[in-house]
């Protein structure tokens, strides 16, 4: 007898339909085939244990199991439900009338219980999309899967209830989820808060502006001064995410199997902060079975480095494209697979290996050359895809015992949110592009002018101060950011000023 179960392989963050076809004849053997891994391979131990587990058996004869297109390669444990229930419908143990109705997928134990797997909402989309009446799947992931409406959401504990629910013996109720919801209760539930930080309003003010643009930012600053805790706060600041942003990014993190199993749908934006020992493939994606990395999981957040010179120089380096693209393309011999990667970088430096460069009050202990050679571990080209350079100087006692309250992070993302409006009006006629961060040079010309006052001071600027023609354009970007801010429709020269201030890496003699 032949049966066909489906299953699904996820490659990227999109979902591929699989035909499990079984086939059960006189003979003997079971075999499998259609380029499945040794995971998959091993299923047939776990499989068979599972069904003595509840008095089923595999059959006694030829079984043949052939996992469709066969050009694709299955990896995973996710496949042994889906094998399992055509095993036994095509053997006559349980009725098959319903099983090509359900997408199928859940990992099986010894004792027949199911293991949450990874990819659940791309598989859930992709069932939705092939007209699927419903999604069988272990109980763990049953949440991730309601977020998708028009489907039928199984959670199951065990193969027995699969099998029951199959033959019309139980009823299941499908777990259903309000998407909208939930997305409008959870969002922007930040547990830290800009409140919390005392002084630093010109590192605030900064932050700001990132925010508002889209703009990289690095911090350079002695220990204790407060960067990564102002890092922390950012994306309580950055403006709310969309429905498509949050399913987007909840994709990500679900074949990355980041997702708690108390957790459906990412309302917050991420924010990734990563160790500086981190390899390339850790934080672009990669391996041997092609998995995001961690600037795909920061994805419409804010990816964070501190101590970016301790990084190695390679894994900074394979950032540069990707930080221009928005996106990273991971190549294998059989196939490419594009990850999203549009996040914002901050980064955090001590201005010398012993963190007291320019400090106010404490002296620096570096030999003559080494600022410069700490300075130098992060190259230019990388420093050339950063808008903004800040000085972060340490909080004074004044500052600290304050009973001044700050302004929270409510405030000041109605500022970024008024700001990201006009910039999202500016770009109606280019889908691409979502900030003033993302102009390309061409666009910058057209959009960021400016008047005779303002070109002698950017001249001015750039000559007694030593910048760099690189810094050129992102202190255009950034002053039309500014401007933004301030609800102005033209830059000023007030604008252009305090972005002029942005670029101390750029200086010449900075660290001489």
């Amino acid at each position: 007898m032949l049966i066909k179960t489906f299953g699904s392989a996820v490659q990227g963050v999109n979902a591929y339909t699989i035909t499990v076809e079984v086939s059960v004849t006189a003979g003997t053997k079971y075999y499998l085939v259609g380029l499945p891994d040794n995971a998959v391979k091993e299923g047939e131990q776990r499989i068979e244990a599972a069904l003595k587990h509840y008095h089923y058996k595999m059959p006694r004869q030829k079984v043949v199991v052939n996992m469709a297109p066969a050009d694709i390669r299955k990896e995973g444990s996710a496949y042994d439900l889906t094998i399992a229930t055509g095993v036994l419908a095509a053997s006559g143990q349980i009725a098959s009338d319903k099983i090509s109705q359900y997408m199928i997928m859940g990992e099986l134990s010894l004792d027949g219980t199911l293991r949450p797997i990874k990819g659940v909402l791309p598989i859930a989309i992709q069932a939705r999309k092939e007209g699927f009446k419903g999604f069988i799947l272990p109980a763990q992931n049953a949440n991730e899967a309601a977020i998708v409406n028009n489907l039928d959401v199984i959670g199951v504990n065990n193969i027995k209830e699969a099998i029951d629910f199959l033959d019309g013996r139980l009823h299941i109720d499908p777990v259903t989820s309000d998407t909208r919801e939930l997305f409008q209760n959870q969002a922007d539930q930040y547990a830290a808060d800009f409140a919390d930080v005392q002084g630093q309003e010109n590192i605030k003010r900064a932050l700001e502006i990132a925010a508002a643009g889209g703009h990289n930012l690095i911090m350079i600053g002695p220990p204790g001064a407060g960067k990564t805790m102002l890092a922390k706060r950012l994306p309580s600041i950055l403006p709310p995410l969309s429905m498509h942003e949050a399913l987007e990014t909840t994709k990500i993190h679900s074949v990355a199997g980041k997702l708690g199993e108390a957790s459906s749908l990412l309302t917050t934006r991420p924010y990734r902060a990563p160790h500086h020992t981190i390899s390339d493939v850790a934080l672009v994606g990669g391996g041997g079975v092609p998995q995001p990395g961690e600037i795909s999981l920061s994805h419409n957040g804010v990816l964070f480095l501190d101590e970016l010179p301790e990084f190695k120089r390679t894994v900074l380096e394979v950032m540069r494209q990707p930080l221009e693209e928005r996106r990273v393309t991971i190549s294998r011999a059989k196939t490419t697979i594009d990850f999203p990667a549009n996040f914002m970088l901050v980064a955090s430096m001590n201005p010398c290996p012993c963190g007291y460069y320019n400090h106010p009050e404490k002296d620096c202990v570096c030999g003559p050359g080494v600022v410069q050679r700490y300075l130098n571990k992060v190259s230019g080209p990388l420093l050339d895809r950063i808008d903004l350079h800040v000085e972060v100087t340490p909080v004074t006692f004044d500052e600290m015992t304050a009973t001044r309250k700050s302004e929270d992070s409510t405030i000041v993302r109605e500022r970024v949110v008024k700001a990201r409006a006009v910039q999202q009006e500016r770009f109606k006629d280019f889908p691409q592009i979502h900030s003033n961060a993302m102009m390309p040079s061409q666009m910058v010309k057209d959009i960021c002018q400016i008047n005779d006052a303002g070109r002698t001071l950017l001249k001015t600027a750039m000559e007694r101060l030593g910048l760099s023609a690189r810094a050129y354009d992102r202190i255009l970007k950034v002053s039309r950011t500014i401007a933004d801010l301030a609800d102005s429709p033209n830059i000023k020269i007030e604008h252009l000023a305090e972005a002029i201030q942005y670029r101390s890496l750029d200086r010449e003699g900075w660290a001489a």
